[in-house]
């Protein structure tokens, strides 16, 4: 539903001169297109100059691994976590710096391979012909280029130009800044593909790359950077969770070379499966160690045990002394086993708890499991102390940044400390169960007493050889199961999508977008310019402003001369320009008619100020009398400023002054011209008194004189805004015309104007505009839009026509209704 408030513009008709903004907008068409071709030629530089930016992506699950070898039959346990915690984890980890520090170290991406081409200097890794090798351990140039020209198969020449005494250095292995003393200039040398480069400030090799293509005489640019700056831009790595599969990461990263960001992506998730398997076979291996130490004691003391049974068997028969000992054997087997596995739950208790506390390397702790300890806690614990144990270690050869140690150092003390306090909590209660076996084994052991010596002596032994056995081949099971479970161990990441460059992946410069803006902004500005020149130029620009202004009739609209004098009906009597003096004439004619003035008709022109075209317009009014073979004479009466003699090439000694003071006759004064019918009286010389000249009796007697000889007589005034002369000349006049000039006449003129004819000090006035050009060819008749006939809008555009007053008629005959 429109609501009639919507068309409250329209109805405040004089709110906006659409028709005139229109036609100044189109009058500076040649902005528009300088606008469009300024802004497009930018934005093809841009577009030319910039780098392409891609943006490449892949995509891994994290889900918990179970080893498939995992059974409910198998002793030994390993908690490795699960997905659950695992993702954020996995993407904090993927943005921490400790771990893109390892990621730059192995790929060697601090060192930049580098083009220069026409705009830009390119980066050109995976695409170069030669791997430059760094010795690590040696000082090596930061930030300077070094330049590298391929002069043969094998042999290249390396240029660096030093600007100051000494060069910025770095130890990548240390993360240590340093300079070295250069001499300032170009170093140049020469060197063999291969061969090491040993300099104060550089120390490296070059290797070719398998198949190198056509770069004998190729030029590239290697740099060496920041290994903190480095690491910090590949933080920036954007890791997405799914929100529809929590487990589900995706990894982008953005850059200039695609062989680079796939390198980096397919890297730094390959180091995360690497560093999760190393952890988890770690746990696996210390297991191993753990139990084959245990076997190698086992195996002492069941070797022990047999010898000692055999010694006891020599002369004795066995069966008889086993009669009547097979269910106390049987049953202290059984508490044996159990106190076995007490004794070793408590043992790994005090060796782990005292290995925390008196050790810093953590990555040799055995799995819980390997003693019988299946609390959760623990076994959790073990785990991620084991993990950050080796991510420590890893740090080692790569992390540089002593607050990296300082973080990862805390953490694994707080996992220390919750450890201790669950192996202190665990011990209070296996130390119930150690005593529970232990008394049941003393009463076992009670009932034996009352056996025979020999019996007892054989149950002892048979005791601790069977408790040997047991814990022997106990501990070979769990061994053959720490290895199944080593070598069939799974990464909890796994790649979904690998980052592959496919061709695609381009999001920048947007070229496209680039030239549409140019276009948008090419159109726009002009647009602001000339909407600002609209409202900020306060001068006249068309008919409409004029009509806006005044009720005063507009008779005519002159366009721009194109003589060298003012004489251009005389000269191009039928140009366009003489055209709209004719029409003028005409609707003179009318006015004179319309006020019954017979005999010799006066006409009188004035103006705001100098310059509007008053004495041009005087010339050509009169000229197109005269050419009608009218008498007409032009009288020169701005006494102050007189022009009118320079035009007809005539002198200005004599002149109306010189009548008025009673120096000469009229006939003296009166001067032919070249234009028949045309004569002229100019001012004469500038008198001290031109006002009271004008007022004077000798004026009037002149007037009189005058209309016995001519039928026009043309009055040609001072400004009427700058001096009073030309109001008491209107009272000689029939016809007042006010001569408006475009892009001239202030608009605040015809407000003083509206009020000297309010006030009655000008009668009988008329418009004329002056020098309109119209650009944009908007209106009829002979390409100037003047218009013949009495009235503003003669010409056939009508004031109903503005297209405010369309949209006001269409409101008011729909909307209203």
């Amino acid at each position: 539903m429109l609501d009639t408030k919507d068309f409250s513009f329209f109805e405040n008709q004089n709110s906006f001169d659409f028709k005139g903004f229109l036609i100044k907008t189109l009058s500076y068409w040649r902005w528009f297109v300088l606008g469009l071709v300024i802004c497009l030629t930018i934005a093809h530089q841009i577009n030319i100059r910039k780098q392409k930016i891609y943006a490449l992506d892949t995509t891994i699950a994290v889900k918990e691994q179970d080893n498939p070898l995992f059974t409910s039959n198998t002793s030994l346990t390993f908690n490795w976590g699960g997905s659950s915690d695992q993702v954020q984890t996995i993407s904090t980890t993927l943005r921490s710096r400790s771990h893109n520090e390892l990621v730059v170290d192995k790929l060697d991406f601090y060192i930049s391979y580098l083009q220069k081409q026409k705009y830009f200097t390119q980066d050109v890794y995976g695409s170069t012909p030669f791997k430059v090798v760094l010795d690590k351990s040696k000082n090596q140039l930061l930030d300077v280029p070094i330049n590298i020209k391929f002069l043969s198969p094998t042999v290249y020449e390396l240029t660096i130009d030093f600007t100051s005494t000494s060069v910025p250095t770095i130890n990548y292995k240390t993360n240590e800044s340093s300079s070295s003393p250069v001499s300032i200039g170009v170093l140049t040398k020469k060197f063999k593909v291969g061969e090491q480069i040993n300099l104060p400030f550089l120390n490296c090799k070059l290797e070719l790359a398998k198949k190198p293509i056509n770069y004998i005489n190729s030029e590239y640019i290697v740099s060496l950077n920041s290994f903190d700056a480095t690491v910090s831009n590949y933080k920036n790595v954007s890791v997405i969770i799914d929100e529809k599969a929590a487990s589900i990461l995706k990894l982008s990263l953005q850059g200039t070379n695609k062989a680079r960001i796939v390198d980096y992506l397919n890297a730094t998730v390959k180091m995360l499966i690497d560093m999760q398997l190393e952890s988890k076979n770690l746990f696996a291996e210390n297991t191993i160690k753990f139990i084959d130490t245990t076997l190698i004691d086992m195996e002492e003391s069941l070797k022990d045990a047999n010898n000692e049974l055999k010694n006891f068997s020599r002369n004795k028969n066995i069966l008889d002394i086993e009669k009547g000992g097979e269910s106390f054997q049987s049953r202290l087997r059984e508490l044996d086993i159990d106190k076995n596995i007490v004794d070793r739950k408590i043992n790994y208790y005090n060796t782990l708890s005292n290995y925390l506390r008196s050790n810093s390397d953590y990555s040799k702790l055995p799995a819980p499991s390997v003693a019988g300890i299946d609390d959760p806690n623990i076994l959790s614990n073990v785990s991620e102390l084991i993990s950050l144990s080796v991510e420590k270690t890893k740090m080692a050869y790569s992390v540089k940044s002593e607050i990296m140690f300082d973080e990862i150092d805390n953490k694994m003390n707080s996992v220390k400390r919750v450890l201790l306090e669950n192996i202190r909590a665990a011990n209070a209660a296996i130390q119930f169960e150690s005593n529970n076996v232990n008394n049941r084994i003393s009463n076992a052991e009670s009932k034996i007493r009352s056996l025979p010596d020999d019996k007892q002596e054989y149950l002892k032994i048979i005791r601790k050889y069977d408790l040997s056995d047991n814990i022997y081949q106990t501990y070979s099971q769990k061994r053959s199961e720490a290895s199944i479970v080593k070598a069939a161990n799974l990464a909890d990441i796994q790649f979904i999508d690998p980052a592959k460059d496919i061709g695609s992946g381009l999001i920048g410069p947007r070229t496209q977008v680039n030239y549409v803006i140019a276009l948008f902004l090419g159109f726009l500005i002009p647009l602001l310019v000339v909407f600002l020149i609209f409202f900020i130029n306060n001068s006249i620009q068309n008919t409409d402003d004029i009509s806006s202004l005044t009720t005063i009739p507009l008779i005519g609209v002159i366009g721009i001369k194109h003589t060298d004098t003012n004489l251009s009906v005389f000269e191009k009597p039928k140009s366009a320009l003489s055209e709209s003096f004719r029409a003028v004439r005409s609707s003179l004619q009318f006015l004179y008619k319309k006020q019954h003035v017979d005999g010799t008709k006066t006409l009188m022109l004035t103006s705001s100020v100098s310059g509007e075209g008053k004495t041009f317009c005087s010339v050509n009014i009169a000229t197109v009398f005269a050419l009608s073979e009218k008498k007409t004479v032009i009288i020169g009466l701005d006494l102050r400023k007189p022009k009118i003699f320079d035009d007809f090439n005539l002198n200005n000694d004599i002149g109306a002054v010189n009548y008025l003071i009673g120096q000469k006759t009229l006939d003296e004064v009166i001067q032919k011209t070249q234009i028949p019918f045309l004569d002229v009286i100019t001012s004469g010389p500038i008198p001290p008194n031109p006002s009271e000249l004008i007022m004077s009796d000798s004026l009037k007697e002149m007037m009189e004189e005058l209309k016995s000889k001519y039928d026009y007589i043309i009055l040609d005034t001072p400004p009427v805004g700058l001096v009073t002369d030309a109001v008491e000349l209107s009272t000689y006049a029939d016809v007042t015309l006010y001569i408006t000039r475009q892009n001239f006449t202030k608009k605040d003129m015809i407000n003083l104007l509206n009020n000297r004819v309010k006030r009655g000090e000008l009668t009988n006035v008329s418009i004329i505009l002056n020098g309109f050009q119209n650009k944009a060819k908007y209106g009829a008749g002979y390409g100037y839009g003047y218009g013949y006939g009495y009235g503003a809008y003669s010409n056939g555009y009508h004031e109903d026509d503005k297209p405010q007053n369309i949209f006001v008629k269409l409101y008011k005959k729909f909307v209203k209704k």
